[in-house]
């Protein structure tokens, strides 16, 4: 219940923002950056106001519909607290986006990747809790179709899963300290950890039909 109270205040304040910088934002807003910090896509001066808020509400509301209609929605209730805690971290992590997103277009320039490192380092070690935690569902989680067909293989990738996710946030943080590696260092982990789960996965599967 707390953390539905937190969410709903999420989007109740970002909706308020939105209200309030609005007629501060320029009629064409700057709402994509590439790697390099350079923007390279706008929207009009409404949507750059409203079309974050927006999308936080409709995530909200898919999460909260997930739990219900996946198939094994019993399993997600044995970790549906690490769940809700995992929505307000996202939610707060899109609003920290949307203010840096508004700051930018209010003339305060500034490398909005450098600003993202630390809030995608966050959210990555927390999705490796998440994932140590998760029982065996089809919505959540390091979903395979090996990991799926078994609660024991489901339950080994999660274990190194989740050490590979704590990790690869870990690595992340030092695209602080090491700015010109910094979108290597978000990706390249992420993306290697994915990649080794789902050949784990297919192998623990191999050796479980053996």
């Amino acid at each position: 219940m707390a953390t539905k109270i937190i969410a709903l205040a999420i989007i109740v304040a970002s909706f308020a923002l939105g209200i309030y910088f609005y007629p501060q934002l320029p009629e064409t807003v700057a709402s994509h950056w590439d790697s390099a910090g350079q923007v390279n896509g706008y929207l009009n001066r409404f949507w750059g106001a409203f079309l974050m808020p927006i999308i936080i509400l409709a995530m909200f509301l898919l999460f909260l519909i997930i739990p219900k209609i996946d198939p094994l929605s019993e399993n997600i209730k044995k970790f549906r607290r690490y769940f809700d805690w995992l929505i307000v971290l996202i939610m707060v992590f899109m609003v920290y986006v949307y203010l840096l997103s508004v700051l930018w277009n209010l003339g305060k320039e500034f490398n909005l990747s450098q600003f993202l490192i630390p809030a995608f380092g966050l959210l990555f070690f927390y999705m490796g809790v998440l994932v140590e935690n998760a029982q065996r569902n089809w919505s959540i989680g390091i979903r395979t179709p090996w990991t799926l067909s078994s609660d024991e293989i489901w339950n080994k990738t999660h274990q190194i899963g989740g050490k590979l996710f704590k990790i690869s946030g870990i690595i992340t943080l030092l695209g602080i300290v090491f700015p010109l590696w910094a979108m290597w260092l978000v990706l390249v982990p992420i993306i290697a950890s994915s990649t080794f789960l789902f050949a784990y996965s297919y192998l623990q599967y191999k050796k479980w039909k053996k």
